[in-house]
Order: C-alpha cells, then structure tokens, then sequence
C-alpha cells in the first residue's frame, strides 16, 4: 500500500477538480490511500472556509470508494485529510 498525494487549490475550476476525482478513486480502487493537500497562498488565507467546501465535497463524491482515515486539519498554510480504501 502506497499513499499518493492529490494537490488542489481553494480556487480550482469544475473540470479540474473532475480529474483530481477521478485520479483520486483511481488510487483507491489500487487499494493505495490517498492524502488530498490544499493550498492556501497570499489572501486566500482569509478564506479557509472554501477550502474547508471543497474538501468536504470531495469527502462526499469518494465516499463510495474510500473512507476518512484522518479529518480535514490545517497544518501551516496546507489543509489535508487521508483516505483509506474500503
């Protein structure tokens, strides 16, 4: 088992967070975890609760696949979480 990383910015767009999905449950039907990273840079900082949206969007779209091994936490100017294939 490997963990790969899945980098995402509280800003992306609607296709490319359906790519960052689909690479994501990809992963875990490999039976690797997956640890899903996003960025905060300059005054986005303010606004840690889109972030916060989109991580739980994608909480939502890979429960199917995947469950939560570590919640959503902010470390510095990265917020992250870990899933773990079912």
């Amino acid at each position: 088992m490997h963990i790969k990383e899945i980098r995402l910015k509280p800003n992306i767009d609607e296709h490319d967070y359906q790519v960052k999905l689909k690479q994501t449950i990809g992963f875990l039907k490999k039976k690797d975890k997956v640890k899903i990273s996003l960025f905060f840079r300059g005054r986005q900082m303010e606004h840690m609760d889109l972030g916060r949206k989109i991580l739980d969007k994608f909480i939502i779209d890979t429960h199917n696949d995947g469950q939560i091994e570590k919640d959503p936490g902010l470390e510095g100017r990265i917020m992250s979480l870990v899933v773990a294939p079912k």
